[in-house]
């Protein structure tokens, strides 16, 4: 298993008390393996993403990446985490509107000192890239900016990718020709991907689905 939960907990506090998101998860993504993370809204579905990302930490349980429990990173060193094991992909396609196409989708590579040219390159044309690479993110479409999204995850080739509904804001046929672009290259680079979805009928095309319902693995 490249990624595991072991009775991993989370809760927030809110004006009428503290509420449990997560009622003790366990889990666990293999290498290489694609996995769907359904559920209603209010799930936990993006709480156990953000948590398996370093985005936050859990109350309690352990969140073990690649032999790591993340339990026991410092900040920095979740920072580093962040930059070099895990791509993260999310419906705001948080894009560096200073940097071109091809510069927003280096740019993690870069701080993961794994840049590769030729992976870039390959990345660029099977996303249907290559006349936008000079263009800034406000020059495009929004299914183009995910496009970007993808591959600057891609280009540093995590070990995990997390993906929130990466094709919400999609027409269908748009979201369905990124979800295969995004399969094919993961494959490609050898990364698991744990992808949080509403759509049973795109979950039914990854290898596995994992259902939370009130907090817990249904």
């Amino acid at each position: 298993m490249i990624l595991t939960l072991n009775n991993v907990r989370k809760s927030y506090p809110t004006a009428e008390g503290t509420i449990e998101i997560l009622k003790g998860i366990d889990f666990g993504v293999a290498s290489g393996e694609t996995v769907a993370l359904t559920g209603e809204s209010g799930s936990g579905k993006s709480t156990l993403l953000h948590l398996a990302g370093g985005l936050d930490r859990a109350d309690c349980g352990a969140i073990v990446m690649d032999g790591d429990d993340l339990s026991k990173y410092s900040e920095s060193k979740r920072a580093q985490y962040r930059r070099t094991k895990v791509g993260l992909i999310f419906q705001q396609f948080n894009l560096i509107p200073s940097l071109t196409v091809s510069a927003n989708i280096s740019f993690h590579a870069k701080l993961a000192q794994r840049h590769d040219g030729a992976w870039e390159k390959t990345l660029i044309e099977a996303l249907g890239l290559q006349r936008y690479a000079t263009r800034y993110p406000e020059q495009l479409s929004g299914g183009q900016q995910q496009r970007v999204a993808i591959g600057r995850t891609l280009a540093a080739r995590p070990k995990l990718i997390l993906a929130d509904e990466p094709t919400g804001n999609l027409d269908e046929q748009t979201g369905d020709a990124v979800l295969d672009l995004m399969l094919d290259l993961a494959s490609s680079a050898g990364s698991a991907l744990l992808l949080v979805t509403h759509s049973t009928r795109l979950a039914a095309r990854l290898d596995r689905t994992v259902h939370l319902r009130g907090g817990k693995i249904a």
